[in-house]
């Protein structure tokens, strides 16, 4: 769970940062000024659309940073990610580590494979993934 008040003070830090003011960082991620007043005064806290917003308007700013304070701000020049210019996103990978190969995950993952016996007869509906910098895919069955 984010802490609220410490999650303002990051926010405070990004503000200095790039040296703008709450309303033009609330105008930058587009949303209403009143958004950022709220969260700062800590009266609310961040919705996941407010956190996703900061982090894809300002790449140097640290997912895992922003929600716990845990990393680093700005990001290091090794941490930035380069969005991709391909259009479709390949299959994740899962590394065996009896063959220490790797191999999409569909096809390493069989029902009878996962602990208890119940998960046998159950199919898998969405499996959603949170990348560091922000963005999600959601694959449906």
């Amino acid at each position: 769970m984010v802490n609220s008040d410490d999650f303002s003070k990051r926010l405070v830090i990004i503000l200095d940062y790039y040296d703008i003011s709450a309303a033009a960082f609330a105008d930058a991620i587009q949303v209403g000024r009143s958004s950022i007043s709220h969260i700062l005064s800590g009266r609310n806290k961040p919705s996941l659309d407010f956190v996703l917003k900061i982090v894809q308007t300002y790449p140097e700013v640290e997912l895992y940073w922003l929600l716990n304070g845990k990393g680093s701000f700005p990001k290091s020049e090794d941490e930035k990610v380069v969005p991709s210019s391909k259009s479709e996103t390949p299959a994740p990978l899962i590394r065996d580590e009896k063959s220490k190969s790797e191999q999409p995950i569909e096809s390493s993952i069989k029902p009878e494979s996962l602990p208890g016996s119940s998960f046998s007869a159950k199919t898998i509906k969405r499996v959603v993934l949170f990348y560091e910098d922000g963005t999600f895919e959601a694959f449906e069955n």
